[in-house]
């Protein structure tokens, strides 16, 4: 009996998770399609960008799927045939499926605000971390003085989490450059009313007292209108910043408007109760119009979901319908510090970091056997700069 060929396009959670479900099952014959040779572990990049090691939210997909009967593919999505059920690459190659599963997250969005694109960093590739950093140091070593400001734009999670880990990472890195006793300004700016719109009003005020405790100034009902060479304007006024980090905006991936897919709101593609958006093509997680998409618990969910309902179809088995579930929300606020809504419980501080240390251990170990997810979790306890001041007064 020939193989069902699965094609997986994008190696975030929903389709890493989908692929691991699948590999060792000889039913299935699995390709996975990315554009990168690394899965990025999205919940630690703010890390990475104050400081932390490269490693830590950063897998080689061939390491995730070593020894399992996966093909892994390297190239860019750009068109699909429906009816011929294939995919064809920017570069031309044409990949051919029987089961189609797209998950292939969401991109930047500067909502057509002047200037952000040309001078704004981000933080949601590696490549933008590294930039990043290296401004931030590059700048201390130019200068011999901080930025005027550091404005984070945003204040959902990635820019809580940034907010918070700024200042003391700015002032160990200012130590390193022999800059001492001089005040650093971090302002985080929310278009919202108030931090953390999507979560508990309580939250939002405890993170709130966490951040100003830290130093960081918050503007919020603040809308951002541009962005020069030398700052940024907010609701009328200039704020002079050489470095603003935006976090605020991210709309769907432009394959799925490009090849004609159904969208919903929020820009998310209509998917059914199996998270078909047409027979035999499945979206998961950011891409899917479902009610928690956009976090890291939801595509791996997606994935598994998916996953398990192609092994019952194989089966001779209906497939399950799927159910949205609340995931547990944990928001890192400054050095072990964290935010935790789990259902009706929420928890504040030391204890609330404790578990998102532990929901990364687990986090990793949904991608790795336990020696390998324990040794990905331990490099979140060390630091990595390129910087060669900051080598040489760390003597690393």
């Amino acid at each position: 009996m020939s193989k069902k060929r699965v094609l997986i396009v994008g190696a975030g959670f929903g389709g890493t998770k989908a692929g691991l479900e699948l590999a060792d099952d000889p039913r299935f014959e699995v390709t996975i399609l990315s554009d990168s040779e690394d899965f990025r572990y999205y919940p630690t990049l703010y890390r990475t960008a104050t400081g932390g090691k490269r490693s830590n939210s950063s897998i080689p997909i061939a390491q995730i799927f070593a020894g399992k009967h996966v093909a892994i593919a390297r190239g860019v999505a750009k068109t699909i045939d429906r009816k011929a059920k294939t995919i064809t690459t920017e570069d031309g190659k044409i990949y051919e499926f029987d089961t189609l599963i797209i998950g292939l997250g969401v991109v930047t969005n500067y909502f057509g605000i002047p200037g952000l694109s040309e001078y704004a960093y981000s933080i949601k590739s590696q490549s933008e971390v590294a930039r990043f950093k290296a401004h931030l140091h590059e700048q201390l070593t130019d200068e011999k003085q901080p930025d005027p400001h550091y404005v984070v734009v945003g204040a959902g999670p990635t820019g809580i989490e940034l907010a918070g880990e700024l200042p003391s990472y700015l002032k160990y890195i200012m130590k390193n450059h022999g800059i001492n006793s001089r005040k650093v300004h971090v302002d985080l700016i929310e278009a919202a009313p108030r931090l953390l719109p999507r979560m508990a009003k309580l939250t939002s005020s405890r993170v709130k007292r966490r951040l100003k405790k830290l130093g960081v100034k918050l503007y919020v009902g603040s809308a951002v209108q541009g962005q020069s060479v030398d700052g940024l304007t907010v609701n009328g006024k200039p704020i002079r910043s050489h470095t603003v980090i935006w976090t605020a905006g991210v709309t769907n991936h432009p394959f799925f408007s490009e090849n004609n897919f159904v969208m919903m709101g929020r820009g998310k593609v209509a998917v059914d109760v199996y998270l078909q958006a047409a027979d035999d093509i499945f979206v998961v997680g950011d891409n899917a119009n479902t009610p928690y998409s956009g976090l890291a618990q939801t595509a791996l969910r997606d994935g598994e979901f998916v996953a398990k309902n192609l092994r019952r179809r194989e089966d001779g088995k209906d497939m399950k319908s799927y159910v949205a579930k609340r995931p547990i929300a944990v928001i890192p606020a400054g050095p072990h510090w964290a935010a935790v809504e789990w259902g009706k419980t929420k928890l504040y501080g030391w204890m609330g970091w404790v578990l998102r240390e532990a929901a990364d251990l687990i986090g990793f170990h949904d991608l790795e056997p336990w020696p390998k997810a324990t040794r990905q979790f331990l490099t979140e306890f060390t630091d990595e700069d390129d910087c060669e001041v900051c080598a040489v007064a760390t003597g690393k």
